[in-house]
């Protein structure tokens, strides 16, 4: 499973919501999904990193590899007022960072792979994690955060990183 780097027009698009209960596709995509973020290494993936158009993601934050989280049709619902502007990186972005407002805190709802509503509270790096992946959903990238000056600088850090061998994967938040 190759993953997408920018521009890649996938990683722009907005993705579709996803039934688990009759998607009988999404059971190997998740898997499929695990193995390439797991040898990238990433602690996070979305489908549309692997150009697939669907609302689903996968991440990782126990670092023995046994705490596999797959989330369909996740949303923030909430997000506390205290934001906290950090370096990102991403899979599809490789050999950078940006810099990144997000919120400390979040309350993340989706449904799992088999169909069950879930209902996530995050704070610190799970909390910038849950908001990134679904940033990828929206069609949203690390540098489509940053401002017009940082963007601009992000870019030609980008192309000089890809210029000396950087591919997709090597770098994630």
């Amino acid at each position: 499973m190759d993953l997408l780097s920018h521009p890649s027009p996938a990683l722009g698009e907005r993705a579709q919501e996803v039934d688990p209960s009759s998607d009988e596709t999404l059971q190997d995509l998740v898997v499929r999904m695990a193995r390439a973020m797991y040898d990238a290494p990433g602690i996070g993936l979305a489908a549309t990193q692997v150009g697939v158009l669907k609302r689903v993601f996968v991440y990782d934050l126990d670092e023995e590899g046994h705490g596999l989280i797959a989330l369909c049709n996740p949303e923030i619902i909430e997000s506390s007022g205290e934001c906290e502007t950090d370096e990102e990186g991403c899979l599809s972005v490789p050999g950078i960072t940006v810099p990144v407002q997000r919120a400390c805190k979040v309350t993340c709802q989706a449904l799992t792979i088999d169909g069950k509503p879930v209902r996530i509270e995050a704070e610190g790096l799970h909390a910038r994690l849950l908001q990134h992946e679904v940033d990828h959903l929206n069609g949203v990238l690390i540098i489509d955060r940053a401002g017009p000056e940082e963007r601009r600088a992000a870019l030609r850090r980008y192309r000089e990183a890809v210029e000396s061998g950087a591919k997709p994967g090597q770098t994630s938040i």
